[in-house]
């Protein structure tokens, strides 16, 4: 993880990610790369690439195949 969390230095991309991840981790506990791809409605490469970006900066961790929400410092509604 790179430093504190600044949400402004997410893409819009990965904060469609980052919901994704969210939702699926809320619903079942943990989200995998296919359901992400389901609910995000984007190409699998631009999930993967996302995904590691909000890996290296904490906001998501990964746990076995699938993600879950790293601490973070903002909230999504639901």
């Amino acid at each position: 993880m790179t430093g504190a969390h600044d949400v402004q230095a997410l893409s819009d991309q990965d904060i469609h990610v980052y919901e994704a991840v969210a939702a699926q981790a809320i619903e079942s506990g943990g989200a995998g790369l296919a359901g992400v791809v389901r609910a995000s409605g984007l190409t699998e490469e631009q999930v993967s690439a996302s995904l590691s970006r909000l890996v290296e900066h904490g906001y998501v961790v990964p746990r076995g195949e699938n993600y879950v929400l790293g601490p973070h410092t903002f909230e999504v509604d639901y």
